[in-house]
């Protein structure tokens, strides 16, 4: 028998399996990814040094045996193969990549079509989503990389080119040349980072809009836009928004009696103001995805009269062509009542290209989260409000071409609540920007009782994420993000757009330069340095190739803690803690952290020691042995009595109390941990199996 453990979430053991033959068959699996199988049950494919989750098969190519399976790619007489094993010369991109590589399969993700479609018309970011120098001939061994836009972060994702087929076709989306693999990768890819294939059935085109662009969408009804619709078109486009609409009225995707289809995503790429022999039209330019099915009203490419009226070197000026391409001309007038709703997807300055007329907003990110009793204060209807973070929005610098009558400030606002789908859980979420106190940056229980918003959500919403846009007059401002409920656990990421020079951050920064606990709203902040001391502190510890290594991490966090409210716990910060946090928080299995990692941990760090110094309810660095599951559970975590006697024997110091580099190294410990088997249980089942060497690998890399 083959060596194999099996680990449930309840205890029990399921039977071990002899032989691969009893998972699946020929007729499931091609020869590829059998192999793959058989390797994975065997234990002869394990993760290298440094705990990648891809290996190279006994081919020699490359298996990604992580890649979540479901029940879709598991029907009757799918296999999983290589284009090489059903294409004599595929290649990665055939002629440029455009939006007429993108063909839909057997899934409901038309949604993400629209949005490769929509990527491939920017050059610039489709190669931030799909890097350059790829290929199926030099230095091909199975393996493609692309980079998905995640809380504020490119996240790389390395998948194999093992892809679905039936019959030697794909059964997923495909370019219409049968030798061109890279929208076919890219959906798998994308499938990978949202859980599988079946995650992507069904969905939202913004949402992968935002992922693919790093940039901040939101859905407008085109009946309630203003009523110079053009002008506010042109407003969107000069910053280089990207713009999808769609009519959502009919049956899926069936064509009006004009040609339109019923939702169905179509791209708006232009806004023109056309002369004619009758005077100037509106117009604005459509494209359908799909390269075919037009619009058959006033203005059609086939059937327009009134492109009569046009003198050729305006048509030749708009790039008017006369074939069904799927690109199009309408005026202003018909896109109003031929479509419902917008999908605009802002772009910021990290995307803008250097020397473009576009004119992207500048971006200021922040993250935080809500900690139960301590930063998860809720709705302004609860007594708590005050509670939840705050983020002072000072805003200078007046719109661009605004009248001197009404000189006001524009600006977007989007609230995405992080990692919250992956654990089955979609908070309520909202925004409400207030006038700030004339002379804090914080504002009180009182302040908030006597203060109506000035801006708000018009209602909390489960959305990833909430976009509130707005206009104000110069000033100081405070934005606070909220859940509906009191007391959430929830880490979010907040966005603020602007015109350069208007700035927005953390509300307790105004204040003094060290405040006093009862004066903030998170408790860090008279423990540990802020994070630009803390970037240099990183800098002054890391070595010259700018890696930090256990060593290093201990040396800074000895020097951070030194300095705060804390100040005297570091004597029981050991070098074997940092050595597990640098390996639990390493993504490149090299047993160190670069900036982006080290960045993480903090951001862990700094919530958790939140938690720590509320429940230290004695204030003497430690937590008494009672103290503990309550906090764990306020960092998201419940665990049973028998897990308590073990962190009881295991994490507490002699008086079983756990000190607060302790408490840091627990919670590190159960968060990688758990994060491990949700990794391995990927269709939920709250039981996962491993190999021998898998275990191995787990419990010594740890």
């Amino acid at each position: 028998m083959k060596k194999s453990l099996s680990v449930s979430s309840e205890g029990s053991l399921p039977p071990l399996e002899d032989d691969v033959d009893s998972v699946c068959s020929d007729e499931l699996l091609g020869s590829q990814s059998r192999r793959w199988l058989a390797d994975l049950l065997s234990g002869d494919m394990s993760p290298p040094d440094g705990g990648d989750v891809s290996v190279v098969g006994r081919d020699g190519l490359f298996v990604d045996y992580h890649f979540p399976l479901g029940e879709l790619e598991m029907q009757s007489k799918v296999q999983w193969k290589r284009p090489k094993e059903f294409c004599a010369s595929p290649q990665f991109i055939v002629n440029g990549a455009t939006r007429l590589d993108v063909r839909q399969g057997k899934l409901n993700d038309c949604w993400l079509l629209s949005a490769i479609a929509s990527l491939s018309m920017h050059r610039v970011l489709l190669e931030k989503v799909v890097p350059r120098g790829q290929s199926f001939r030099d230095g091909y061994n199975g393996c493609f990389t692309f980079r998905f836009w995640q809380y504020g972060l490119w996240e790389e994702v390395r998948i194999d080119d093992l892809l679905p087929t039936q019959d030697n076709q794909l059964i997923y989306l495909s370019s219409p040349d049968k030798h061109e693999f890279w929208s076919s990768l890219l959906e798998k890819a994308y499938a990978k980072l949202k859980g599988g294939y079946r995650a992507l059935d069904m969905g939202f085109p913004h949402e992968a809009m935002v992922d693919m662009t790093g940039g901040v969408a939101e859905v407008l009804n085109i009946s309630l836009l203003p009523k110079d619709l053009p002008a506010f078109l042109r407003q969107l486009l000069a910053r280089g928004a990207l713009i999808n609409c769609a009519n959502c009225q009919g049956p899926l995707e069936q064509r009006s009696e004009l040609g339109i289809m019923f939702r169905h995503a179509y791209s708006l790429t232009a806004v023109e103001k056309v002369r004619t022999a009758h005077g100037t039209v509106d117009l604005v330019r459509i494209l359908n995805p799909w390269g075919n099915t037009e619009w058959e009203g006033p203005w059609s490419d086939m059937k327009g009269p009134e492109w009569n009226t046009v003198s050729i070197e305006e048509q030749n000026r708009l790039d008017r062509v006369r074939r069904e391409d799927g690109e199009f001309w309408m005026s202003v007038s018909d896109f109003r009542q031929n479509f419902e709703v917008m999908e605009v997807c802002h772009l910021t300055d990290a995307l803008g290209k250097s020397g473009s007329s576009v004119q992207p907003w500048s971006c200021i990110l922040h993250h935080g989260n809500w900690v139960p009793s301590v930063t998860a204060g809720g709705s302004p209807q609860g007594g708590w409000f005050w509670q939840n973070p705050q983020f002072c929005f000072d805003l200078s610098e007046v719109d661009s071409g605004a009248a001197n009558s009404q000189k006001t400030c524009s600006f977007i606002l989007a609230l995405m609540q992080k990692h919250q789908r992956r654990r089955g859980v979609d908070l309520a979420i909202a925004l409400h920007v207030y006038q700030a106190h004339p002379r804090n940056a914080h504002l009180s229980s009182e302040d908030l009782r006597l203060l109506r918003p000035v801006l708000c959500s018009p209602h909390y919403s489960s959305r990833r994420e909430v976009v509130l846009r707005g206009s104000l007059p110069p000033g100081r401002y405070v934005i606070i993000p909220s859940t509906a409920e009191a007391n959430q656990q929830g880490e979010f990421l907040l966005r603020v757009l602007t015109e350069r020079g208007n700035t927005a951050t953390p509300a307790h920064t105004a204040a003094q330069d060290v405040p006093s606990a009862a004066e903030v709203s998170f408790p860090h902040q008279v423990a540990l340095p802020s994070l630009k001391s803390t970037q240099l502190l990183f800098k002054k510890h890391c070595n010259k190739k700018q890696f930090c290594k256990p060593l290093h991490l201990h040396n800074l966090l000895i020097e951070a803690i030194q300095g705060g409210a804390l100040a005297g716990s570091e004597k029981y910060l050991s070098l074997e803690h940092c050595k597990s946090m640098v390996v639990l928080m390493d993504s490149q299995g090299s047993a160190q952290l670069n900036w982006p990692d080290f960045q993480s941990l903090w951001d862990k760090i700094r919530r958790w020691t939140d938690i720590f110094l509320v429940f230290d309810k004695n204030k003497t660095q430690r937590l008494e042995y009672q103290e503990v599951a309550p906090a764990l559970k306020a960092a998201g975590i419940v665990v049973d009595d028998l897990i308590m006697q073990l962190v009881g024997l295991r994490y507490t110091e002699p008086d079983l109390t756990i000190s607060y580099p302790g408490f840091l190294y627990l919670l590190m410990k159960l968060e990688s941990m758990i994060h491990k088997f949700q990794a391995y249980d990927m269709v939920g089942m709250g039981a996962i199996t491993v190999s021998y060497r898998q275990w191995l690998h787990m419990t010594m890399y740890n």
